[in-house]
């Protein structure tokens, strides 16, 4: 497809006229969006249509004004929180029939036996552990240690600490 004086004026007139590359494209007939883009960026015409992208940008950065108010807590200093605490509550023993959504779900023994029960302590809101299990069941990225064969049935020493000084 070649560009002749007629499609090249008639580009401007809808460059101009804040038409879309695609609308351009389907108004002129026989070339694609991107051929539009390509000519209009030779002509160095203005970039005066803005993407999806520029007008979403604003919203972005009126949203992040209006995040930047709010007191921001995330799950990073939630945990932080938790592991400074000492004070862990003692297990109350549960079978799967008497959990609710405020027992903490870890698993202590295994399902085939006979003494396999669930931890039962209360359980942090949004989560399904207590705040002992939690200090297991969520790491730090990049914070996991690899687990070597003798490492396997130690307890961490910081949860270590944690159990005996509660």
């Amino acid at each position: 497809m070649s560009w002749n004086e007629e499609k090249v004026n008639k580009l401007k007139e809808l460059w101009g006229k804040s038409h879309t590359a695609s609308q351009i494209a389907e108004i002129i007939g026989g070339i694609s969006r991107n051929a539009v883009i390509g000519k209009a960026h030779r002509l160095n015409l203005s970039a005066k249509i803005k993407t999806r992208s520029a007008r979403s940008n604003q919203n972005f950065e009126n949203s992040k004004e209006e995040k930047n108010l709010k007191p921001n807590r995330g799950r990073k200093s939630k945990f932080k929180s938790l592991i400074i605490e000492k004070d862990f509550e003692p297990e109350n023993p549960k079978q799967l029939e008497e959990l609710d959504e405020n027992s903490c779900k870890w698993p202590i023994g295994h399902p085939d036996e006979k003494s396999f029960y669930f931890c039962g302590r209360s359980s942090l809101k949004d989560f399904s552990y207590c705040k002992l299990h939690l200090l297991y069941a969520y790491q730090p990225k990049g914070k996991k240690e690899e687990i070597t064969d003798k490492d396997k049935e130690e307890v961490p020493e910081f949860i270590e600490k944690k159990i005996q000084s509660s």
